[in-house]
């Protein structure tokens, strides 16, 4: 357990850049992952099985290509993107909303214990510090600003991802957005963000195509290529109506990012999966 000072070189430099940077960090594990690129991967804490094996692999395929993954060590989505970066043999930053000395939820002691082995723990506040309900929003802003890009993947209406993903905007970092079925609200937050501008990715591939960074080592998920959807399709996913989704549509299309295949269906883009 050490604490880095914000006027110090050891201060992780991108978290220095934002508005409100914590004047110290505490901190428990290897302090050189501050360095190399890192992406936080952040979602729903009753998140559901799919969500939770998107999240995982997503954070996998980037720790192959040498991202370092941030999250929060909430249960669901960011517990299982610690998982899926330390089972592919990667390394993992865990933004701890108590001190650090604390376990917060008490199920994750594990693999708290192995993010301070195998990763890095990280917290403003000082050892002793319980969960306190403000302490989370003020985590979040070290989350987004560890991170060159976040991840959402599932977020309801008032999920803390959506607040890790504005302050992100406002650090001028990346948005994107896993997308997902409409009908049980699970991704109502994350659509949202959709129609505010974030990217929509699928892949670890399209997160890093969308940072312009190498894709060595991720595997490509064929079976995403020959998925085809229309006008309609988009419209439902992202809860606009099919104008607003045409237009969304032919944004992505202008971008590269969707290819049109005739009879108003598409499909995405090969040079972006």
């Amino acid at each position: 357990m050490d604490c880095i000072y914000l006027d110090t070189p050891e201060f992780p430099p991108l978290l220095r850049e934002i508005a409100n940077p914590p004047d110290c960090l505490w901190i428990r594990g290897d302090r050189t992952l501050f360095r190399p690129t890192a992406i936080a991967v952040v979602g729903a804490r009753a998140a559901t099985r799919e969500g939770i094996e998107i999240a995982y692999q997503i954070a996998g395929d980037l720790s192959r290509a040498g991202i370092v993954i941030v999250s929060g060590l909430a249960r669901g989505v960011d517990s299982a993107a610690h998982l899926g970066a330390l089972d592919a043999r990667g390394k993992t930053i865990a933004v701890l909303g108590t001190g650090i000395d604390r376990v917060y939820p008490a199920e994750n002691k594990g693999l708290h214990e192995r993010i301070a082995a195998q990763g890095v723990l990280v917290t403003e506040f000082p050892p002793g510090s319980p969960p306190d309900l403000f302490h989370f929003p003020l985590r979040n802003r070290i989350i987004s600003g560890l991170s060159k890009a976040v991840v959402v993947v599932e977020a309801r209406e008032k999920s803390g991802s959506l607040i890790t993903a504005r302050l992100a905007g406002d650090q001028g970092r990346d948005v994107m957005v896993v997308p997902g079925p409409t009908r049980s609200g699970q991704n109502r937050g994350g659509h949202a963000l959709l129609r505010d501008g974030a990217k929509l990715v699928e892949s670890a591939v399209d997160i890093l195509q969308e940072l312009g960074l190498e894709c060595g080592g991720v595997p490509v998920r064929e079976s995403r290529e020959s998925v085809e959807f229309t006008v309609d399709d988009v419209a439902r996913q992202l809860q606009v109506t099919p104008g607003e989704a045409l237009a969304r549509l032919l944004e992505w299309e202008l971008t590269g990012e969707i290819q049109r295949i005739g009879s108003g269906r598409f499909v995405r883009s090969r040079s972006k999966v």
